[in-house]
């Protein structure tokens, strides 16, 4: 496996383009959401509807702090579960002004359990990360998968092997009741007693 220097990667993503990076779960379509018009980029690649918000990986649990206003139930969730297959939509924190799409008071958030992209996000900072899939069609598991679907679309792909994992559960903490968006690789039920402090 001939993989991408980590240094021309991060060079890619502060230019604005779109990498596929590997995940704990499935890989994922990655851009700096600090760069004029790369978000759009992942958008139009994926040809996902902009009210559907891009999530947004971090290399450490102690990063949310200053993207989301975590809540008891999210601290719980974070302490049992990251790194690792689950993303956490809480409230934006105030100053936090990322073009995301979606609700710009909301951030998803999730902390992957996959050392190779994490310390590709210990050099970028928080990256906004989707799956590598059109929209609505099955998330793709090697880096040739993602290279022949979207072939000239991306500047690079950083090849971590396969990824043999479900998609991360996406839970939303917005309001008094926790909701799950996604189920995915942990269980609904599980991530909601945990939530209750149960």
């Amino acid at each position: 496996m001939n993989r991408l220097p980590l240094d021309e990667v991060v060079q890619l993503l502060e230019e604005g383009n779109v990498v596929a990076v590997p995940t704990d779960t499935v890989y994922g379509l990655a851009v700096d959401p600090r760069r004029p018009g790369a978000v759009g980029r992942v958008f139009a690649l994926k040809k996902r509807p902009e009210q559907f918000a891009l999530p947004v990986l971090i290399s450490s649990p102690g990063e949310a702090e200053g993207l989301g206003e975590a809540t008891p139930a999210a601290a719980r969730l974070i302490s049992a579960y990251w790194p690792g297959p689950l993303t956490l939509v809480m409230p934006r924190r105030a100053g936090v002004s990322l073009d995301l799409g979606g609700d710009p008071s909301t951030i998803g958030l999730r902390c992957p359990a996959n050392d190779l992209v994490r310390g590709l996000l210990r050099r970028t900072g928080p990256l906004a990360v989707t799956s590598a899939n059109g929209h609505g069609e099955a998330p793709l598991h090697t880096a040739q998968q993602v290279r022949e679907r979207f072939g000239e679309g991306l500047a690079a792909v950083l090849d971590g092997g396969r990824c043999d994992g479900r998609v991360s559960t996406v839970v939303s903490l917005i309001g008094a009741e926790v909701t799950c968006l996604r189920e995915g690789e942990l269980a609904f039920d599980e991530l909601r007693t945990l939530a209750a402090g149960s």
